[in-house]
């Protein structure tokens, strides 16, 4: 089949159908899943709304079955419901037929293994591409494994409750958009067993996607959710990516609230039921998650960026929360996993016994530790436009380092992350400094000219 099949990528699948993938190579992934793998128990398989979903997955699950083992069809569900269903005890696995907030002509897979442990670049998915590329698949199961519908949302509900206590929160209004993804079940699943006053936008999953694709870090999609915040008087504004693994908050305002104060937020939260914990962050921003984590009595550790890396350093250090600023968070007792339901959950509760507006609880640490926020570039050659940064601060900055893209720190005043993006020709920035605003449009500026040449 010629070189690497090009849907193949660092942390999970993801291409254009049917060109890169399609219910072929669907069924041969789930043949040689069950042939690497090995899998001790039913592996679960979800799908995202995605017009070619249902295909890919039925496709995906015949490929497991003829390998010999059994499968769980949980259906339209988000990402994480899979990590859910895959951590129970008992269970061989997971897949996720999901191209996130990928254009409409593509969809993917996100793999598990038991315990909800991620399968990626490094951990066996290129073996994955490789056995499929040469049709290197296994024998055909003599007595296949069987399929069977279940429903894990009343399960998954309850597991998320866990994370909030609902007789602390007020009756707070909020505007939730789902982005006509894989949320709004969910949402009203929960809504049984809250006090709020839901707002819903763009609430019915459709994989025509009517109101774009649902990628709510795109700041021509953010108006929607923001607008109808203050049309509303809401006191919260959330939205989530198609496969909500990610949610994304605007405060009463209607701002959108950049999710490395988030992060800081779930950090200190989380420490107060395990003072002493590890924290994981990622590289990008990380002085206002360090201030936080030692201030709550905790270990703040850099992991690297992407999903894989974060849950593998958090099982390693038994980490009780990790987050990156991009919205993925991940908790421990979530399986090590990342969700899109359990930070809104979280930050409701905090809302509700500080009686703050959101607004208020990030704005002393804006202040102390202002950023940038992720800033994109387009480059033709992003480890020449690197090799130009770090010789040009060589001689300025007091620390440095190389672990996941250019960190670069300056006399504890300011510092930078750049890094290449690992599937598109895009170098990402990101800068921040200590309570000074000026230094931070001078140095973004600065950095942002080198880029650009």
């Amino acid at each position: 089949m010629g070189d690497k099949l090009a849907c193949f990528k660092a942390y999970d699948i993801r291409g254009r159908v049917p060109q890169d993938l399609n219910d072929d190579m669907a069924y041969k992934l789930g043949r040689a899943y069950v042939s690497e793998i090995e899998p001790h128990g039913p592996v679960a398989v979800g799908r995202d709304i995605r017009l070619s979903s249902e295909d890919l997955a039925q496709a995906l699950i015949r490929g497991i079955n003829d390998g010999g083992a059994d499968t769980r069809d949980i259906g339209l569900c988000g990402t994480e419901m899979v990590y859910f269903a895959a951590s129970r005890s008992g269970m061989g696995g997971g897949i996720m037929v999901t191209a996130s907030h990928n254009p409409m002509e593509y969809n993917g897979f996100k793999l598990v293994r038991e315990k909800a442990i991620p399968i990626s670049g490094d951990s066996g998915l290129q073996v994955l591409e490789r056995r499929v590329r040469e049709n290197d698949i296994g024998e055909r199961a003599p007595s296949p494994g069987r399929t069977k519908s279940e429903d894990v949302t009343q399960a998954y509900v309850q597991k998320l409750l866990s994370f909030t206590t609902p007789d602390k929160l007020k009756p707070l209004k909020l505007v939730v958009n789902a982005g006509n993804g894989c949320a709004g079940p969910i949402l009203d699943a929960l809504a049984h067993h809250l006090p709020f006053e839901f707002i819903r936008l763009q609430h019915k999953p459709d994989g025509t996607f009517p109101n774009g694709i649902p990628n709510p870090l795109l700041e021509e999609n953010r108006p929607v959710t923001a607008n109808a915040v203050t049309e509303t008087n809401a006191d919260l504004g959330i939205a989530w990516d198609g496969d909500f693994d990610r949610c994304f908050f605007f405060d009463e305002t209607g701002s959108f609230v950049d999710g490395y104060y988030i992060v800081g937020l779930l950090a200190k939260r989380m420490l107060e039921a395990a003072h002493g914990a590890v924290v994981i962050h990622d590289p990008r921003m990380t002085w206002n998650t360090i201030d936080i984590v030692k201030q709550a009595g905790g270990i703040p550790m850099q992991g690297k960026t992407g999903h894989a890396f974060m849950k593998e350093r958090m099982r390693k250090e038994n980490a009780v929360y990790g987050g990156e600023m991009s919205a993925h968070h991940y908790f421990r007792d979530f399986a090590y996993c990342d969700s899109g339901m359990i930070p809104w959950l979280v930050i409701t509760l905090l809302m509700s016994e500080t009686e703050k507006p959101l607004s208020e609880l990030v704005l002393e640490r804006k202040q102390k530790y202002p950023g940038s926020g992720e800033i994109n570039s387009r480059v033709d050659d992003a480890n020449t436009v690197i090799d130009r940064i770090r010789a040009h601060y060589a001689d300025q900055a007091t620390s440095r380092n190389e672990v996941d893209g250019l960190s670069m720190e300056f006399d504890h005043t300011w510092r930078f992350n750049v890094r290449p993006s690992q599937t598109e020709p895009i170098l990402r920035l990101n800068v921040e400094t200590k309570e000074d605003p000026q230094l931070l449009k001078q140095k973004t500026d600065e950095l942002l000219r080198l880029i650009r040449g």
